[in-house]
């Protein structure tokens, strides 16, 4: 089989979308997985470019990861068709196997239901066989019932597998961390334990392990910069152990490390985080902090406490980590959780912080306590930036404060001036005008204006009759 496999566009109001790219590494592996059974695959990321290439595919896969890129996918599938009738569309990622009724329509032939990686490579060889039916294991089929890959098998990811990183080679200078391009992903596990409200990643049973050694051969291949794209790093303790280990004893170390994980798992870790450190010259950590008390962490499902905020900061900061972390602003604040907020990031004294508007995202708890509410209906705007209905202190006084939030650290003209000009030094001049892009780009998101701008417009009166 002829397989296209697409990464859709973005559509990106706010944030740093172009300046945080990161390569399609799910459709890298899938396009591993495809190639093992022969089948002949190509790549294109249209973030860098609208052209879907010349050759007649037989079958197309979108991937969509986030609720906001629906609209993208669902646009693009239908591109796809009307350019090739006969290829059989499959939508998957994490934002299609959340909530796979809303890509019934005609452009769309299957839905992926989970990683894809065993379950693609079933279903291209059942097409090149003519022999797709209602067996076919791991995905939703247009017209028919649902069918949910049940089994590990089915629904895991193949833990030996390396990525077909050649297919995405004429991108690689595009893929960057603000200043630093290019960058390369790098996955060591997928899935998270935890059950965050807001979070369509974790549940109990959804982490799985990419090998060891297959994580280091990776790990040894790729450039100097390099951010994981784990869910959770750090995760399971053990795993992690063993891994910084065989890591070590390879003689693998990196110039910049990228992880994400909680800051309880830090906390109570020092021996792992020292086992890590010495694997990067410069090793930064990314907290989802969420929340600035623990009647909020609580409210979130977060199984985390402010003091584990505090304690994995300090933690960091002693071995010597770059500490960045990410606040959610909730929509049903006061005044008094926005005070809270600054109390926090006072003690914290984070270089380098963020606040995204707590979204209610399909698959999640939060989404079911909230779809009540929902006064916009445009996925591309479940962008953890926009409102989705009237906050408790209205529009125009919630983003003043969110504003006011963000204008307390880095991003802020006002604020550490001399931390900008220490990023700017030892770096060569691309670097500069990357760097200096993100904080012109950024101003937006100071800018309350810009906001009301662009969200859901006002309720309008009703009308008066006699």
């Amino acid at each position: 089989m002829r397989v296209l496999l697409l990464r859709p566009a973005a559509r990106e109001r706010f944030g740093l979308g172009p300046f945080f790219r990161v390569e399609p590494l799910g459709l890298e592996y899938l396009g591993a997985a495809l190639q093992r059974e022969a089948h002949e695959v190509e790549i294109r990321d249209l973030r860098l470019g609208s052209a879907l290439g010349r050759r007649t595919p037989d079958l197309v896969g979108l991937s969509c990861i986030h609720t906001l890129d629906v609209p993208e996918t669902l646009a693009l599938a239908r591109r796809v068709k009307q350019r090739w009738p006969a290829a059989f569309v499959v939508v998957g990622g994490p934002a299609a196997a959340a909530d796979p009724a809303q890509f019934e329509s005609r452009d769309v032939d299957a839905v992926g239901l989970g990683a894809g990686e065993r379950t693609l490579p079933r279903l291209a060889s059942a097409l090149a066989r003519g022999e797709l039916s209602g067996s076919i294991t791991g995905f939703r089929l247009r017209g028919r019932d649902l069918v949910r890959a049940v089994s590990d098998e089915d629904d895991g990811i193949d833990p030996a597998l390396l990525p077909a990183r050649e297919l995405v080679a004429g991108h690689r200078k595009h893929y960057r961390c603000v200043h630093r391009a290019p960058i390369w992903a790098v996955e060591t596990g997928r899935g998270c334990p935890f059950r965050c409200a807001f979070c369509a990643v974790g549940r109990a049973d959804s982490y799985r392990a990419r090998d060891v050694d297959a994580v280091c051969r990776d790990l040894a291949e790729v450039g100097g910069d390099v951010f994981v794209v784990d869910d959770l790093f750090f995760y399971p303790r053990e795993r992690s152990r063993e891994l910084a280990r065989a890591l070590a004893a390879r003689g693998v170390k990196k110039r910049w490390l990228l992880v994400q994980t909680r800051a309880d798992t830090v906390a109570r870790s020092p021996e792992l985080l020292q086992a890590w450190r010495p694997l990067a010259e410069r090793f930064d950590l990314f907290f989802g902090f969420e929340a600035a008390t623990d009647r909020a962490l609580s409210a979130l499902q977060k199984d985390a406490t402010v003091a584990d905020s505090e304690a994995a900061v300090l933690l960091g900061r002693e071995l010597g980590f770059g500490v960045t972390g990410n606040f959610v602003v909730d929509p049903d604040w006061g005044e008094r959780d926005f005070e809270d907020l600054w109390a926090l990031l006072e003690r914290l004294r984070l270089d380098r912080v963020g606040f995204t508007v707590l979204t209610p995202l399909p698959g999640t708890d939060y989404y079911e306590q909230a779809r009540a509410r929902l006064a916009e209906q445009d996925l591309a705007r479940f962008d953890m930036h926009h409102v989705l209905w009237e906050p408790r202190l209205g529009r125009r006084r919630f983003y003043e404060l969110m504003v006011e939030s963000w204008k307390k650290n880095v991003l802020s003209s006002g604020f550490a001036s001399r931390r900008w000009l220490s990023w700017f030094r030892g770096i060569g001049l691309s670097e500069a005008l990357a760097l200096a892009g993100v904080l012109y780009r950024t101003q937006r998101l100071m800018n309350v204006d810009a906001y009301l701008d662009d969200t859901f417009p006002p309720e309008l009166p009703a009308l008066l009759t006699e």
